[in-house]
């Protein structure tokens, strides 16, 4: 195991459409759990500064929101993917990289190879979480569909044949999401409370 320090107690996992609100959702969790419990990694993180590296691109543009990333996104799904090729697990062992917290809360999986190699490596941590909204919702968030993106393997790679743990709407209803996550956050505060607890012992 290359530079993983501590094993976690929990890997939450999460897949969604694009304007899904999975970023919103996963936040949520870190909010309710502390930075000091539990860690939000993204998978496009890693990606995007591999892909800006090897590209000469300005890896903050990349990141954010705007008209740079969807300049360079239909590529940067092609390039990802025949790393991907290579090595399933590439994008999966620079995000966790350097990850300590108990708890893990991986906000943007895409492909049955991200959740392949997390149930390979943490097979008793890891639980799976489909954030869901209707594409009313999802147009309200600025979505709208786009050839070659929305219907790429990155989209809809776990759109079927996928046992999530946890299936969640997130239509803008605060208290709706409030209480489906319930069972989630319980959990990962177990999880927690066990690995502090094994600390001590």
């Amino acid at each position: 195991m290359e530079d993983r320090i501590s094993e976690p107690e929990l890997v939450l996992v999460f897949s969604g459409k694009r304007k899904s609100g999975k970023d919103y959702v996963t936040d949520l969790i870190q909010d309710r759990l502390g930075p000091g419990l539990c860690c939000v990694l993204r998978l496009s993180g890693p990606l995007k500064q591999q892909y800006a590296q090897e590209h000469g691109l300005d890896l903050d543009q990349l990141l954010g929101p705007g008209q740079y990333k969807e300049r360079y996104r239909t590529d940067m799904i092609r390039w990802g993917e025949t790393r991907r090729h290579r090595d399933p697990g590439f994008f999966c062992r620079l995000a966790t990289r350097g990850a300590r917290q108990p708890v893990w809360v991986v906000s943007d999986a895409r492909r049955k190879s991200d959740l392949e190699w997390f149930w390979s490596e943490f097979p008793r941590q890891t639980r799976s979480v489909r954030v869901e909204s209707s594409e009313e919702t999802r147009k309200q968030r600025g979505w709208s569909f786009t050839a070659g993106v929305d219907d790429a393997e990155s989209e809809c790679g776990l759109d079927r044949d996928v046992k999530f743990d946890w299936i969640i709407r997130n239509d803008g209803d605060a208290s709706s999401l409030d209480e489906q996550l319930q069972p989630i956050l319980k959990l990962a505060q177990e999880a927690a409370t066990s690995s502090s607890s094994a600390d001590h012992h």
